[in-house]
């Protein structure tokens, strides 16, 4: 059965003789420096069709304290715990991920989170990989050019709205050639679907949407997800923010935006990407705007 989203609207804060005006609170949008399971707590439940974020690897960045293994699953585990209690019953998990290395062993995230989400009562409806052309270059192991996004849904009636997404086809033309579609187009004349391997450029120096933030979510890999997944007018909850990219890719396509760091600079950075984004000054990468290939005849 059909599940109509709940309206939730954003928080108010009130004091006695009115309410207390909140950085972060628009119309559309409520961002906070807070932690994300007490940000998460002061929510309702079932309010939230997507869960979209990237948390922290373990590996001692400067948003981020380094911890055990176990630690550091334990605090997953809670943040992911309260994130299943907000998502709608129509509504998608997606958690992107790298791995933790610790003395040169690789531990891959993705498959160790997947036991909290199954006990969640989750389903698994993609894993999906981002590949990049840049990034780190190791010495004694190949150089790691991708991670992954774990998909989850909360029942087997959910969102996917496939036809937003879609990409270009490899031969557009091509026609079916017997048959009783005999010369006619054989594929979807809007596109094919962009299957789960997703070629998207990280976002380093020189990407148009670099801030200060050393592990940014480009947007157009998120926005993907909240086309795909959602709804105009459905909320969407990223409670690992960084710089915004996730309230981005949701304002931009007509849902609200809800998300927490525990990083002020963070935040600050982020409120000020969406009001470039309300102003129209803010500069992101097409979605599906190819990668670019250097012309032939270059070095080998």
């Amino acid at each position: 059965m059909s599940v109509s989203p709940r309206l939730l609207p954003l928080p108010v804060f009130k004091k006695s003789g009115g309410p207390i005006p909140v950085p972060g609170r628009q119309q559309d949008a409520f961002v906070l420096c807070q932690d994300n399971v007490a940000f998460m707590r002061a929510l309702p439940a079932d309010s939230m069709k997507l869960i979209v974020t990237s948390p922290p690897y373990n590996l001692g960045k400067e948003y981020e304290t380094k911890s055990s293994l176990i630690a550091y699953l334990e605090a997953q585990k809670a943040t992911i715990k309260e994130a299943v209690r907000l998502l709608h019953p129509e509504g998608s998990i997606c958690w992107q991920i790298g791995n933790y290395v610790d003395d040169g062993e690789v531990f891959p995230l993705d498959i160790l989170l997947y036991p909290i989400f199954k006990h969640s009562g989750l389903y698994l409806r993609n894993r999906i990989i981002w590949s990049f052309g840049h990034g780190l270059h190791c010495q004694k192991r190949f150089s790691g050019r991708y991670e992954t996004i774990l998909w989850f849904t909360k029942g087997q009636d959910y969102t996917f709205n496939l036809d937003e997404v879609r990409v270009p086809s490899k031969y557009p033309n091509k026609k079916h050639f017997k048959g009783p579609k005999k010369g006619l187009l054989s594929g979807n004349p809007l596109g094919k679907n962009p299957s789960d391997v997703w070629e998207i450029p990280n976002v380093k120096a020189n990407h148009v949407e670099k801030t200060d933030h050393p592990c940014q979510f480009p947007v157009g890999l998120v926005e993907r997800l909240v086309l795909a997944l959602t709804t105009k007018g459905d909320a969407v909850l990223d409670p690992y923010l960084g710089v915004g990219s996730s309230a981005i890719a949701a304002l931009k396509n007509g849902r609200r935006a809800y998300g927490c760091d525990i990083q002020q600079d963070y935040v600050d950075i982020a409120l000020g990407r969406i009001k470039d984004l309300r102003s129209g000054n803010l500069r992101v990468r097409p979605m599906n705007k190819p990668v670019y290939e250097p012309p032939p005849g270059g070095c080998e």
